[in-house]
């Protein structure tokens, strides 16, 4: 079933709110082109040769080898099933390809031409004339309606999702393909859909799409894979007759022939594998490791194992300790905030983050995104949206601030005020203290529940949490798991608390439905992990998705961000404005480094700094 219901109806809103918000005006790409903005023109014109960010001069070959942490079982990363092998993206191209210094911005690849009209009600690609799979083989409208089908009806529920707008999808002309969106306004599913991985529909034809494989599937992107070691490691080589390797979107990246994953059940080891030279490089999340497990050691001192911190301008993505509503406990959104005032991220952020980060206040930060300041200074759509849900919104949406909690960071006797705090809220909210032990007055049921990990990194983080929780006469059990079965509790949201992240966009849209919608709610494997279902929140998600120009983008996503934050669905964690990476100084850099942050596929092996490294590693 497709939405055709007009936004007005959608959102309810009267008039009076309605009159402040623009009506689609976003255009079309004027006739067929080679590219499209989400919001006005692409930077780079029909004519470019290659993006500015890359060395069109990079050289190609050698070998690379980065680490994976877990384990794999299966080569097909479209599905629910199995644990998808690192890197496996590397083998198909999509329709376009999105550049890394704009906000939103797709050009083709697959295609030569993209056409779309001013409404953007639809979309219609022209493929390459010389696109081709590894077996020789053409891509074909078929090949992409194929995938369009398969990823929709068999693919992981996510793909149903992000492509529910689309009414149909033709072949229009001998090399000409058509997606059509009816009635929707969801102007970003023109650009989105252009993101379709292609699959070879001979290929699939005479296997099961549902089901996991570890049999090596047939691609038509730049790598192929070589070898395969089941959970251990995965090794592609860069394919020579790549027939999209003088594409303009191609030229400076994708030099390196030969890369391989590592796969490491701990990342403590794979840093131990990094310095002893088993590894060539690898992005460092752990602020300790970056602080104290490099530095002082012999390839870092001598200059070959380089700590590079790399500016970025990404909207920081969302990353906090989740509720999960479904649980009874979680359900109230005054034991929410109770909880988020026993988390001390001062004290966090001095004695193990060694002050690194930057407490994130918003599920849009580091952007112009977030809502920010009190709603009365807003803008005129921001306000406008939100006073049609006054009532239905937490009042603190339009009297206050949203602030974390704060504490001096001194420990115990810097958090006492917050706690305070939090008792209170949890005897309003019916969980008083009996015998030393936080219980449910009407049930005598105790508070506990559990934190569930995926990785030993976040129980320096979780285990202070748990002993603040203590104090309040809460019990929280920090557990780790692996991460085949992380994966499958969090897809079939059978945690009670979890340390999770959202990624966000300069340009949010309809992942939005995947993260917080009712219907996301429901779903196994959903992102949306907290269990949100709020008939408002919906609405506000549809109002981002049908955004019609930047301006409007940005007071609806506000809007949606004041909502989210002050129904205290995560205890917000943290976020830093760099890329950090750890590499052996044998790779080529070019020196743009784009918005978007590095762009490690356009680096390349450097002959001479190799050569060096291979001696140094050979002489220790």
């Amino acid at each position: 079933m497709f939405r055709t219901t007009c936004l007005a109806a959608v959102t309810g809103l009267g008039l009076a709110a309605a009159s402040v918000i623009p009506a689609l005006a976003l255009g079309g790409t004027n006739g067929p082109a080679h590219g499209m903005a989400m919001h006005g023109a692409p930077k780079y014109g029909p004519a470019f040769s290659h993006f500015d960010y890359v060395n069109v001069g990079a050289l190609q070959g050698g070998e690379d080898v980065r680490r994976a942490v877990g384990t794999f079982d299966s080569l097909n990363p479209f599905i629910i099933q199995g644990n998808p092998a690192a890197g496996v993206g590397l083998i198909y191209d999509t329709l376009t390809t999105a550049s890394a210094d704009e906000p939103f911005t797709q050009y083709c690849q697959l295609c030569i031409t993209m056409e779309v009209p001013d409404d953007r009600s639809w979309v219609e690609y022209e493929l390459h004339p010389e696109a081709q799979w590894h077996d020789g083989q053409p891509i074909t409208p078929a090949d992409v309606i194929f995938s369009f089908n398969a990823l929709r009806e068999k693919g992981a529920p996510f793909y149903r999702f992000y492509y529910r707008d689309i009414a149909e999808v033709e072949q229009t002309g001998p090399n000409k393909v058509k997606f059509s969106f009816g009635d929707a306004q969801n102007p970003e599913l023109a650009l989105i859909i252009g993101q379709l991985p292609v699959l070879p529909a001979h290929y699939w034809e005479s296997r099961d799409f549902s089901q996991p494989t570890l049999e090596v599937p047939l691609g038509s992107g730049p790598y192929k894979i070589s070898d395969v070691k089941t959970g251990r490691s995965i090794t592609f080589e860069r394919v020579p007759s790549y027939w999209g390797r003088n594409l303009p979107v191609n030229i400076g990246r994708n030099n390196i022939a030969t890369l391989r994953f590592e796969y490491f059940r701990d990342p403590g080891v794979s840093r131990i594998a990094l310095i002893s030279g088993e590894l060539d490089r690898m992005v460092e999340n752990s602020s300790k490791a970056w602080a104290t497990e490099y530095t002082d050691t012999k390839p870092v001192k001598d200059g070959m194992l380089i700590l590079g911190e790399f500016p970025e301008e990404r909207t920081a993505p969302i990353q906090g300790f989740v509720f999960n509503l479904r649980k009874p406990m979680f359900q109230d959104r005054r034991v929410r905030e109770a909880m988020s005032l026993a988390f001390d991220f001062e004290w966090s952020n001095k004695n193990l983050f060694y002050d690194a980060y930057t407490r994130t206040d918003s599920y849009f930060d580091n952007s112009d995104l977030g809502s920010r300041g009190l709603l009365k200074d807003a803008g005129e759509e921001e306000r406008a949206i939100l006073e049609k849900y006054r009532g239905k919104l937490p009042e603190e949406v339009f009297t206050a601030e949203f602030v974390p909690p704060s504490t001096d960071g001194s420990g115990a006797r810097g958090i006492r005020g917050n706690l305070r705090k939090a008792a209170k809220l949890l005897e309003e909210a019916g969980w008083v203290i009996k015998d030393g032990v936080r219980v449910n007055e009407k049930t005598g049921a105790a508070f506990l529940f559990e934190i569930l990990l995926g990785s030993q990194t976040f129980e320096r983080i979780a285990l202070p949490y748990a002993r603040n929780l203590e104090r309040l006469g809460i019990e929280a059990d920090v557990r780790v798991v692996d991460a085949s079965q992380y994966r499958e509790r969090t897809d079939q949201f059978d945690f009670d608390m979890i340390s999770g992240i959202w990624g966000q966009s300069e340009s949010p849209g309809n992942e939005q439905r995947d993260f917080w919608s009712s219907d996301a709610a429901k779903r196994p494997g959903s992102r949306n992990l907290i269990g949100i279902a709020d008939p408002v929140i919906d609405e506000l998600i549809e109002l981002v998705v049908s955004a019609p120009d930047r301006d409007s983008l940005i007071q609806r996503t506000r809007a949606l961000d004041r909502a989210l934050v002050w129904g205290h669905y995560v205890i917000p964690h943290w976020h830093i404005t760099v890329d950090r990476l750890a590499y052996w100084d044998r790779y080529g850099i070019p020196e743009v480094i784009p918005r978007q942050g590095v762009q490690t596929d356009t680096w390349w092996i450097d002959p001479d700094k190799d050569a060096a490294v291979r001696a140094y590693r050979g002489n220790r």
